[in-house]
């Protein structure tokens, strides 16, 4: 079945970025499209979770944000065993903010339900987001290893303001589209 594009989809959706912020929005801009995702997730209480996931990121608002949607176990894995609940399906709004030349960083996954603004730039080769939850604790996800073809996401937690880190969730990446 396919879905309808709705009039708020076809509003929210763009085809490129604005050609006037190419240059900036190509840190996130290169990875729009589909990518299968090995997530290697390591809760704080509990035991660590493997699988499969899927993100998918895409062009919005008149090209000058860059949203995704961020999927674990991956909606195929999901099918197969539905009793169980998604470990995260939640979805990121993006934007360059040209007075701090760095990006607005807004993830939430309702499922959870998780909120967190991060503040996002090139750190050399990686992008580095970083933000601070209602209880304090300091959440840092990088994406690393970036090709075309693939990237390692890697999640960190600080609770003491960053002078040490606790690996939380690694995210291996493959473009599929």
């Amino acid at each position: 079945m396919t879905a309808a594009i709705t009039p708020m989809l076809e509003a929210l959706h763009a085809a490129e970025a604005q050609p006037a912020l190419a240059g900036k929005l190509a840190l996130y801009g290169q990875f729009v499209g589909s990518w299968d995702l090995d997530v290697d997730y390591r809760p704080f209480s509990g035991a660590p979770v493997r699988g499969p996931g899927e993100c998918h990121f895409g062009w919005v608002l008149d090209g000058r944000a860059v949203q995704d949607v961020w999927i674990f176990p991956s909606r195929r894995a999901h099918a197969a065993a539905p009793d169980k609940p998604y470990g995260f399906y939640g979805t990121t709004l993006r934007w360059y903010d040209p007075a701090i030349d760095a990006w607005h960083i807004h993830w939430f996954a309702p499922n959870r339900p998780v909120a967190l603004h991060q503040i996002a730039r090139a750190q050399g080769a990686d992008i580095v987001q970083m933000g601070e939850n209602t209880n304090g604790l300091i959440r840092r996800w990088r994406y690393t290893e970036i090709t075309d073809r693939s990237f390692l996401w890697i999640g960190d937690v600080s609770w003491d303001n960053g002078a040490t880190w606790t690996l939380e969730l690694e995210m291996h990446a493959k473009r599929t589209a």
